[in-house]
């Protein structure tokens, strides 16, 4: 169990943060033009730290002051300051964790990856404490410039391990920090299978699906495993085909997955400069992406005017795109997104809209976070457009008992195309003609 650091632990954590710190930029100071070999500033910081021990012992800094810290817990909590992110980092290093809510000093929220919540210690002990430990993360997390301040509160940004971070100041009480993890170790649909997130028919089908590029929009609330999904559909797309995904922090990973994936460009957003200039939105993005000679675009999450070129590419050639949207059911997709469209400014009337979308999407499936735990809820194809509505097929359904369930049957002709990319039909009850 984590030791509980004391005031007087803490001090000299700092002390000795501080002076190594300052003892790495003179070494790397002197390694400028002396040498071609690289400073290795781990094994020089734990040199130094020994070094700086036994000087605060013989000044009698620690002598006597009630720490009960050993030599070793001293120099890896001065190790996470130096080259981590404080009394965060412990966090970030429990691999049970998916979830971390910090609220200025107070006790810190965690979310396992079962599903339980549990209150652990805090992890800095003033509010404006926290307040610079975002603002460091920022500095090391980020290639460019970015403030966290009165003028911009909120901040937005992907650590080194692939997790997303956002933080907030003055539009709340307190500041407040939220690390949600990524498991990249979770990317296939047979991983999902075993978690019992679907079954072996509606594995089978969704497969089938992409290999028969589909147009897919992966739906569902917060935390509920849309992103998870997404990346395990992206893994089954044959390694022969060129990717490009469009996200605002790489969440996807595709770059952990360049065996499966070796011709692909990961595109990112970026907010602007601290001058206000430099930005690029996920709209700029997706055009830029249809000018690479994708054979897919993949979308990390549609939430605004991108729908428009999105659904645009999916309709001109591009078929096999995926995205996620945050939607409460299948069936709330098809009026978000032509939401999000008329956000583009389009011109475009409703019944031109509703066209579109539905000469663009195939499968809409939704996932949630139910009393079974995370599941595959429903899917849903996109069939026609009728009197400006578009139409939808229920394929898929939750039962009673939290199992997916064939709920209508498939059409003829979406039935053969599956077959001709590997489906079995008596998944879903039929027999091939």
């Amino acid at each position: 169990m984590r030791t509980t650091l004391q005031p007087r632990d803490r001090e000299l954590i700092a002390e000795l943060a501080l002076r190594v710190t300052t003892a790495l930029t003179q070494e790397r100071m002197k390694s400028l033009g002396a040498t071609l070999t690289k400073v290795n500033d781990h094994d020089v910081a734990v040199s130094i730290l020994s070094a700086e021990l036994l000087r605060l012992r013989a000044d009698a800094a620690i002598g006597g002051s009630g720490s009960l810290l050993s030599d070793a817990e001293l120099m890896d909590f001065a190790l996470e300051q130096v080259f981590g992110l404080g009394r965060l980092q412990p966090y970030l290093n429990d691999e049970t964790i998916s979830d971390i809510h910090v609220r200025g000093c107070a006790p810190v929220w965690v979310k396992r990856r079962d599903g339980t919540r549990e209150m652990l210690d805090p992890i800095v002990d003033s509010d404006q404490e926290l307040v610079e430990l975002i603002r460091h993360i920022a500095t090391r997390h980020t290639p460019y410039e970015r403030r966290f301040d009165s003028a911009n509160p909120e901040l937005n940004l992907q650590l080194n391990d692939g997790s997303r971070l956002f933080a907030t100041m003055e539009v709340a009480q307190r500041p407040s920090l939220v690390i949600r993890r990524h498991g990249f170790d979770i990317s296939t649909l047979d991983q999902l299978l075993q978690l019992n997130f679907m079954s072996t028919s509606v594995a089978a089908f969704l497969s089938a699906a992409v290999l028969a590029r589909r147009n897919i929009v992966v739906a569902g609330g917060t935390g509920s495993g849309k992103t998870t999904l997404l990346r395990a559909l992206l893994n089954e797309i044959p390694a022969n085909e060129r990717l490009v995904t469009i996200e605002d922090a790489y969440e996807l990973g595709i770059d952990r997955f360049e065996d499966l994936h070796p011709d692909y460009d990961a595109l990112q957003s970026r907010p602007p400069n601290t001058e206000g200039v430099g930005e690029i939105d996920l709209v700029r993005l997706t055009r830029m992406a249809l000018r690479m000679d994708p054979d897919r675009v993949i979308v990390g999450e549609v939430r605004g005017a991108e729908a428009f070129p999105m659904l645009l590419a999916m309709s001109q050639g591009n078929n096999g795109s995926m995205c996620t949207i945050h939607a409460d059911s299948a069936r709330s997709v098809v009026p978000k997104l032509a939401a999000y469209i008329a956000l583009a400014d389009t011109g475009l009337p409703a019944a031109t809209i509703n066209m579109l979308i539905s000469s663009s999407l195939h499968l809409v499936v939704h996932v949630e976070n139910t009393e079974w735990g995370r599941r595959l809820s429903s899917i849903h194809e996109i069939v026609d457009v009728a009197d400006s509505y578009v139409v939808t097929n229920s394929l898929f359904k939750l039962d009673d008992a939290g199992n997916l369930v064939v709920d209508y049957p498939m059409r003829h002709e979406t039935l053969e195309l599956l077959i001709r990319f590997g489906f079995d039909p008596r998944h879903v009850g039929a027999q091939k003609v």
